[in-house]
């Protein structure tokens, strides 16, 4: 059964989904799951995909209804977490890259500190990549004041209490995902350790505020429970760019059609803050999603290109929106059908 808090989004949602939605947040009746709704909403992300979104469309694959055992999570997690990470870099003027092949981490540098966005999957991975790659780009470890975990999974909590004991930085968590790493985690492998202690606990809407820039929020269950997005502004060439970093991606909780449904709310929720606020850049914590090491080697390649390729454009990033959505409900369809 599901907690009010994990089905609490009865939200009003803009005009233009609104022919879908009520202001209740509950659907309008739709077609019994079959097998022409899940090809319908393939068809659907499909369309939104284009050319340029093959990665994300891979959520349409079907999902296993079940977990992976433990002994196959750890096999391949360490493959994933043992492939050459890249290097840091920089995508815009006070925004870096500091994350592996697989699991990504993002530094904000203010004139008070740094705002690190996720921080990897053990100690190891935070010594070498968010240490190591910050100094590479000029920017000091010591500096970090606060950590961001995007929901509570350790591919992205799992450096987070090495980084926070040394320096002294909060580590911030929905309140949901904290309450789920201090009671039963959700996936737990000697790999990434224990999850950090409760410091800062947050809600929706709720801001972080760090040298004149401002991180808000967004909890969009889905990936987790209590996954939260953060919407933040960078700068290039002068001009001003707004960045929706997706929290968590993945189908990985198995026959849970409730939490599809959820995740379905919170991409089409997040598909219109992006028009109200104009946002046009679309980041992950895992970087196959947003093609971020691709997108960084252009810039490596010429540092002050006025086209920064991060910047895709609103469309795009309600494209992105789409494509999650409509897998999410062809999942969802495809484990109603099953018996």
């Amino acid at each position: 059964m599901t907690s009010p808090t994990q089905r609490s989004f009865g939200l009003c949602l803009l005009a233009s989904v609104a022919g879908l939605w009520g202001c209740a947040g509950t659907p309008n009746p739709a077609a019994a799951p079959s097998e022409a709704t899940v090809a319908a909403h393939v068809q659907a992300a499909t369309k939104a995909a284009g050319t340029d979104l093959g990665e994300v469309l891979t959520l349409c694959k079907a999902a296993p209804a079940t977990r992976a055992g433990q002994e196959d999570m750890d096999r391949g997690l360490l493959a994933l977490i043992n492939k050459p990470a890249p290097p840091p870099g920089q995508a815009f003027d006070k925004l870096y890259f500091v994350g592996g092949d697989w699991a990504s981490a993002w530094a904000i540098d203010t004139s008070e500190g740094i705002i690190l966005i996720d921080a990897l999957n053990n100690p190891a991975e935070a010594a070498a990549l968010i240490e190591g790659g910050l100094r590479k780009q000029g920017l000091d470890p010591a500096r970090i004041r606060y950590i961001i975990v995007s929901h509570g999974h350790g591919d992205h909590y799992g450096g987070a209490p090495y980084l926070a004991q040394k320096y002294g930085a909060r580590v911030v968590m929905s309140d949901v995902d904290w309450t789920m790493t201090e009671t039963r985690l959700e996936l737990a492998t000697p790999i990434w350790g224990a999850p950090p202690k409760r410091d800062i606990s947050v809600k929706d809407g709720d801001r972080i505020t760090l040298g004149g820039t401002t991180v808000t929020l967004y909890l969009t269950p889905g990936h987790s429970w209590g996954t939260l997005s953060p919407v933040f502004d960078v700068a290039w060439q002068g001009q001003k760019h707004r960045v929706l970093l997706w929290g968590g991606t993945g189908f990985n909780f198995g026959k849970d059609i409730p939490r599809l449904e959820a995740y379905s709310d919170s991409a089409q929720r997040m598909a219109g803050i992006a028009r109200s606020q104009g946002i046009d850049v679309m980041l992950s914590n895992h970087s196959r999603v947003d093609g971020s090491q691709a997108k960084l080697a252009k810039l490596r390649q010429d540092a002050r290109a006025p086209a920064n390729p991060f910047v895709v454009g609103l469309p795009t990033v309600e494209r992105t929106l789409t494509v999650m959505n409509e897998c999410a409900l062809a999942q969802r369809d495809r484990f109603a059908l099953m018996p």
